[in-house]
């Protein structure tokens, strides 16, 4: 009978201690893994780098010395709440001949004074300011190429400050229409020229998708392998003042369909310019201006559209009656933006919008001394970014503020946004236990916008705090 006690007593013990033991082992193994932070969309501005809403500012070159800081004073006096700047200088002076010393002086104390207003720029150089291109850009192809040449030292020097450079300098306004200089030739060798003078991290921008194939895509091109062409093709983007004003866009698009490599060079219809922008503009930069209000820039069409192509950046001043437009109407989609006013919504989703998805903790176990953390990542936004960003994992001890941060080599330029904003990236660091000697500590993770070195801002509910997001917590006990 004692035997048969005993066995019984095994058979109920075993199974009681196999799971103590389960249990203890559970325990043990998430000893060393944090707790993860649940994120959550929020409808909040963000004042992040290379994108949003911008003012025009317009600076006329001449030999007479410029009060730029002045000047700069009075133009953004009434511009504190945007990124960009889209600068406009007028070389109409020096349509003859070269730009004389004193010319170049007064851009170099330009470009040096805007270090002041802390925006990134958006350059436009235009010989006319009053819709007559031919009139009072210089005759001679040549004399443009030289003021290229003439500016390469102040572009190289504040190539930091510059986002995109619109234009090859010809046209009204600067706009490549109106213009004598209209030949695939001449629009390569000014192209060319631009790329040449100019840091390999600035972008460059021309009106239209027709423009872009003649300079980078066409067959002729391909066939010289010119250099130059590389480094067009990574940094050629668009920006298009008619934008949504009608279904041409005021001649950006045309009527041709696109059969064969041979169309290249002909402007398309407008549902194939936008597919071509949709493609293209998740590389490179688009933007503009809307005009005229109309069907196509009716809220929700434009919404559609200003995702299709990517757009990062618009003229807040115009079209007046356009933005009205947009303020007056409601978005009535679900999520955090129901209810937000149209313009405000088109505000907060130009350029790139990027959202923690996902926080998880693998490993730290009394086994595996080796934490891995996985950020699921995607871009909401109409664009990508297009400058890629320091991102880091930053470990805080919560008893003597000690920090240790390792970086994250992946990239977030890849989420396109637009019609791709559910596509998601996971950033994933791995950290040897053994290296934070913290009982107690927290994770932040932080984005940096590596030209400005200003801070990236996430789109969920969470607030940034003085070492970035906060995405998990380790509470020792």
């Amino acid at each position: 009978m004692a035997g048969k006690r005993m066995e019984m007593l095994i058979l109920v013990l075993v199974p009681v201690i196999c799971m103590l033991l389960l249990a203890g082992c559970k325990l043990l193994e998430g000893r060393g893994r944090p707790e993860p932070v649940r994120f959550t969309e929020s409808s909040r501005k963000l004042n992040n780098p290379n994108r949003g809403f911008y003012f025009i500012h317009d600076f006329w070159i001449s030999d007479e010395e410029m009060d730029c800081v002045r000047l700069v004073d009075e133009k953004f006096g009434m511009n504190a709440d945007t990124e960009l700047a889209l600068i406009q200088i007028c070389l109409q002076d020096y349509r003859e001949g070269a730009i004389t010393e004193a010319g170049l002086s007064n851009i170099r104390s330009l470009f040096e004074t805007l270090k002041s207003v802390d925006k990134q720029l958006i350059v436009r150089f235009v010989y006319d300011r009053e819709g007559k291109g031919m009139e009072y850009e210089p005759e001679s192809l040549d004399i443009i190429l030289g003021h290229m040449r003439q500016l390469e030292p102040v572009l190289r020097s504040c190539s930091s400050q510059i986002f995109i450079l619109q234009g090859l300098f010809i046209g009204s306004w600067g706009e490549m229409n109106g213009t004598r200089y209209t030949a695939s030739g001449q629009l390569r060798t000014l192209a060319s020229q631009l790329a040449a003078v100019t840091d390999d991290s600035t972008y460059l921008a021309v009106r239209t998708p027709r423009q872009r194939r003649i300079i980078v895509d066409s067959q002729e091109k391909l066939a010289q392998r010119i250099p130059e062409y590389d480094s067009l093709e990574r940094r050629m983007g668009l920006f298009n003042d008619g934008m949504l004003g009608n279904e041409s866009d005021y001649g950006t698009y045309g009527t041709d369909i696109h059969e064969d490599e041979a169309d290249l060079v002909k402007a398309w219809t407008r549902e194939e310019e936008l597919s071509y922008q949709n493609w293209i503009c998740s590389r490179v930069p688009n933007g503009g201006e809307v005009i005229t209000p109309n069907s196509y820039n009716d809220f929700e069409n434009a919404i559609e559209d200003l995702a299709a192509m990517h757009v990062t950046y618009l003229n807040r001043e115009y079209d007046g009656e356009v933005l009205k437009k947009w303020e007056n109407a409601v978005y009535e989609g679900e999520g955090c933006f129901e209810g937000m006013n149209g313009l405000s919504y088109i505000e907060r989703h130009l350029g790139y919008r990027l959202l923690i998805t996902n926080v998880e903790f693998t490993g730290g176990s009394l086994w595996e001394n080796r934490l891995t953390a996985n950020i699921s990542v995607k871009n909401v936004g109409f664009a990508p970014l297009y400058r890629e960003v320091s991102a880091k994992l930053i470990f805080c001890s919560e008893e003597n503020g000690r920090t240790i941060t390792r970086p994250i080599d992946q990239s977030l330029t890849g989420l396109a946004g637009g019609g791709s904003a559910e596509d998601q990236i996971m950033l994933s660091v791995q950290v040897d236990l053994g290296e934070i000697p913290f009982e107690k500590y927290t994770i932040y993770l932080d984005l940096t916008d590596t030209a400005t070195g200003k801070r990236i801002y996430l789109a969920n509910e969470q607030d940034a705090e003085e070492l970035g997001y906060k995405i998990g917590v380790r509470d020792w006990e």
